[in-house]
């Protein structure tokens, strides 16, 4: 085999290492990503929890005052009545009634008052309650995901120390001038870096090799690039295998 051929071999598993961890990194910065997204999700839900907790103190405090105001004024009402059995004259007598009626009435508001006041409760907790289910679902799914994310990681970890390996192999077997201009193309442009050129065609940019550089690239002499994308190419027929 060629010095060339092998160069070009060496070049496409290079590629198929860096095209391999380049893959595998994007799966380490985006899956903690999809983690942090559920995490986010439940401490908003909390947070919402937190803000309905609130509205239920409030809520609570006035249900608490209400129910003492109209238990304070049904006890004046009712003292009220033992001693109206007492009054002596007219004029106090109705004075007393108007003051029960006044009293009367405020409870009759308070109750009102009190029975909106439970119904805004009931809504409240129902939704509380909804919340807590929808936030203990996230843990657990959270909890699973976390569970598999650490060990698909950790896979994914050891696969790239292997990878590193096989591309240090690699890279030692092309020359120092070839790789750094593979690594500068690499760089600069979208996967794949080196490609094959078939029926004339830079499988790259699909765009045609001028004759000359073809009739260059069939005599499998030295490295080329594609004049339109600068990417490394090689004829398909000298490595039928090869994508």
């Amino acid at each position: 085999m060629s010095i060339y051929m092998e160069q070009i071999e060496q070049l496409v598993v290079l590629q198929k290492v860096d095209s391999e961890m380049i893959t595998l990194e994007r799966i380490l910065e985006d899956a903690p990503k999809q983690l942090r997204s559920l995490q986010e999700k439940q401490a908003y839900l909390k947070q919402q929890q937190d803000v309905i907790q609130e509205k239920v103190d409030v809520l609570m405090e006035q249900k608490s005052r209400l129910e003492g105001e109209i238990e304070n004024d049904t006890q004046k009402v009712k003292k009220s009545k033992n001693k109206l059995m007492m009054v002596e004259n007219t004029k106090e007598y109705h004075a007393m009634m108007r003051e029960m009626d006044t009293m009367e009435k405020m409870n009759r508001s308070r109750e009102e008052e009190r029975a909106n006041l439970l119904a805004d409760l009931s809504d409240l907790e129902g939704r509380k309650e909804a919340l807590q289910g929808d936030i203990n679902s996230l843990e657990e799914t959270i909890t699973a995901q976390q569970s598999t994310l650490d060990q698909e990681l950790a896979e994914k970890r050891a696969r790239i120390e292997i990878l590193e390996k096989e591309k240090r192999k690699a890279s030692e077997a092309v020359p120092a001038p070839i790789l750094t201009r593979y690594n500068f193309i690499r760089d600069r442009i979208p996967n794949p870096v080196i490609v094959p050129v078939s029926e004339a065609v830079c499988q790259g940019c699909h765009v045609v090799i001028p004759p000359q550089a073809f009739i260059d690239l069939q005599k499998g002499e030295q490295i080329l690039s594609c004049p339109n994308c600068l990417r490394i190419i090689f004829w398909e027929r000298h490595f039928s295998g090869n994508d």
